[in-house]
C-alpha cells in the first residue's frame, strides 16, 4: 500500500484538501492506507515532505500552517485568547510573541519551531466567546474581544497575570465583557472588570 504513495502526489492531495496540519489518522482517512502504512511514509518523509510539530501531529513543509492554527491543533480543546488576541484586537499596544490560548485541559506551554504556545486552563462554564475565523485559508478558533478581555482579567483577578496599564477598552461591548466574566463565578472579577472599563 505504502509504495503507491508518492512524496509529489500526497503534497498535492493533501495542499488541494487545504491540509497543512494533520494527525496519522488524517492521513489514513485521506490516503485510506492502513496505520502502518502511515507510520512507515510519514517517518520515511520526516525531512524533506513533513516536520514533525509534537508526537502525533505534523505539518507540510511546502506551506506550512499559519501559528494560529498550530495553536489550535497542537492542544485541543482550546481557542486563541488573552494577550494574544488582545495584541491582535488592538486592545493592548504591544506586540506579542507567545501564541496565548484558553483551554479546559491542565495549563501546558509547548515551544514549536522556536515558538512559544502557551495553554492556561479556564472553567469548563466559562469555555465559550470564541468564533472561527479564517487565516491563510485555515479556519482557526479564536476568543472574540470581549471574552478575550474577560478571560485575561481572569487571570488577573487570580494574580496569575499582572494588569497591563494601557489597555484601551473603548470598542469593546462593555455588557458583553460582563456578561463573560460573569462565566468565572467571581465577584472579586466583576469588580476588577467593572473598574478596567
Amino acid at each position: 500500500m505504502e509504495r503507491k504513495l508518492k512524496p509529489l502526489y500526497v503534497q498535492q492531495v493533501l495542499l488541494g484538501k487545504g491540509i497543512r496540519l494533520f494527525s496519522p489518522s488524517d492521513f489514513q482517512r485521506v490516503f485510506g492506507v492502513s496505520l502502518r502504512a502511515t507510520q512507515e511514509f510519514v517517518k520515511d518523509h520526516c525531512d524533506d515532505l513533513f516536520q514533525k510539530v509534537r508526537n502525533g501531529l505534523y505539518a507540510l513543509r511546502a506551506q506550512a500552517p499559519q501559528e494560529e492554527a498550530i495553536a489550535n491543533r497542537l492542544y485541543a480543546p482550546s481557542y486563541i485568547s488573552f494577550e494574544y488576541a488582545l495584541a491582535r484586537y488592538g486592545i493592548i499596544p504591544e506586540s506579542v510573541y507567545t501564541v496565548t490560548s484558553a483551554t479546559t485541559r491542565i495549563t501546558r506551554e509547548f515551544i514549536v519551531n522556536n515558538k512559544a504556545f502557551a495553554y492556561s486552563r479556564i472553567k469548563k462554564q466559562a469555555y465559550r466567546g470564541y468564533r472561527t475565523e479564517k487565516i491563510g485559508g485555515q479556519t482557526i478558533l479564536i476568543a472574540e474581544p470581549e471574552k478575550a478581555l474577560a478571560d485575561y482579567l481572569y487571570f488577573v483577578d487570580l494574580k496569575r497575570k499582572t494588569l497591563n496599564e494601557r489597555l484601551y477598552v473603548r470598542k469593546v461591548k462593555k455588557k458583553t465583557v460582563m456578561k463573560y466574566a460573569g462565566l468565572f463565578g467571581r465577584k472579586s472579577l466583576m469588580k476588577l472588570v467593572k473598574e478596567v472599563l
